[in-house]
């Protein structure tokens, strides 16, 4: 029950089960605090950073789209403690990571809703599209 909000959680389950016993594959849940899991991740070495989250770029809900680094700062995303912005600055500092950012319109952000029927099959698309092109 954290509306749209918890697009980034839902879409990690969902991988997580996919992915769960390959060795080269981490899903991490960051929640509202994934600079918490920094130490992690810095001791996972990884060559790939993914983050899924809730991003307001004002189109359809639903709506996915990669979002370059530069471009974060325009857009509303999600409600984490510290600005999605700064970790992936300081991962980049003390990584050699390519970073990727996949954001999904929400409907609604009300911590109170379930997830919209748009974003519901947005989790699909990407979790889909996930499943085929890793092993």
């Amino acid at each position: 029950m954290r509306g749209d909000d918890s697009v980034g959680p839902l879409i990690i389950q969902k991988l997580s089960s996919l992915f769960s016993e390959m060795d080269n594959i981490v899903s991490l849940d960051g929640g509202t605090v994934p600079e918490n899991y920094t130490g992690l991740i810095r001791k996972e070495n990884p060559t790939n950073i993914i983050f899924v989250d809730a991003v307001d770029m004002k189109k359809n809900p639903g709506y996915i789209r990669i979002v370059d680094k530069d471009e974060i700062g325009n857009y509303s995303i999600s409600t984490h403690a510290m600005p999605l912005s700064f970790l992936i600055k300081y991962l980049e500092s003390v990584t050699d990571a390519n970073m990727i950012l996949i954001g999904i319109q929400p409907k609604n952000m009300d911590m109170t809703q379930d997830v919209s029927k748009e974003v519901e099959k947005s989790v699909e698309k990407v979790v889909g599209i996930f499943s085929q092109l890793l092993p």
